[in-house]
């Protein structure tokens, strides 16, 4: 019987002591290709051809449902807060509530989700369908570095297109708000936007935007990082796929908190 317990314990931490190597392991792998982007972003050439078919593919291909999400995002939250405010009779704040809202945590974070599942599992299952097709190993006979010709451009087009499309969430949302808040639930046009001037910020849309380039940034990497460490096969392409979404998804979730806790002593 004890000896039965002490292979159960021994077992236990053994899984536990593997995993916690896999978790170092993966850790040091990804630093270690997070610092080849700096090391290759400002080391010529520059593939501006590149860089501009990524803006395109992530920015303005992602336009359409960015819209779609930051407009009924907008009259979901202006009704739900009105019913909220109209039982202690502030329902005039509805506007406010809703900007701030978007501008500080909904606009940056659901888009940052809508890109790591649309524009960060692209990048993965690019890079690994051509991982897996030696594509990448054609590229590097012909000596240019793979990590230079994919990574990069695909790296700093997501960190430039997140903030832009955060920004078009927040004013396709807020136009959804206050068509809602003016026409169905009746609220004063005049009250709803002179609220909405004496409670919204300049701050609170620059640390929406910060957040935005930082999502951009890690949605990006992670994306490109599971592209290029797929398993030979379909399959493996086809989880490095969706490990790029789940971690992609995860890290925004994770890294909101401390940037919020960190940009609300700053700003």
């Amino acid at each position: 019987m004890i000896k039965e317990q002490g292979n159960f314990f021994y077992h236990h931490i053994s899984d536990f002591g593997r995993f916690v190597l896999k978790t170092i392991s993966g850790l040091g792998k990804f630093s270690n290709f997070s610092s080849k982007f700096f090391y290759w972003l400002i080391k010529p050439p520059l593939r501006y051809k590149l860089l501009i078919e990524q803006l395109y593919y992530i920015g303005n291909k992602s336009l359409f449902i960015v819209c779609l999400a930051g407009i009924f995002t907008g009259m979901v939250l202006a009704y739900q807060t009105y019913f909220g405010f109209k039982l202690i009779s502030v329902d005039s704040l509805v506007g406010p509530v809703v900007a701030i809202s978007m501008a500080r945590e909904l606009a940056p974070v659901l888009t940052g989700l809508i890109v790591a599942g649309r524009a960060g599992s692209a990048m993965a299952a690019q890079i690994g369908t051509m991982k897996v097709t030696e594509q990448i190993d054609a590229l590097e006979v012909m000596g240019i570095d793979s990590f230079q010709y994919l990574a990069v451009p695909r790296i700093i087009a997501g960190t430039l297109s997140l903030p832009i499309l955060s920004i078009i969430f927040l004013l396709i949302g807020n136009l959804g708000g206050w068509f809602v808040g003016t026409s169905a639930l009746m609220i004063d046009e005049a009250l709803y936007f002179s609220k909405l001037g004496e409670f919204m910020f300049i701050e609170d849309i620059i640390q929406g935007v910060i957040k935005s380039f930082v999502f951009g940034f890690i949605i990006s990497l992670v994306g490109t990082y599971f592209g290029f460490n797929v398993s030979k096969g379909a399959e493996g392409v086809g989880k490095g796929t969706n490990r790029a979404v789940v971690w992609g998804m995860i890290s925004v979730l994770t890294v909101d908190y401390f940037l919020t806790s960190l940009l609300v002593k700053i700003l």
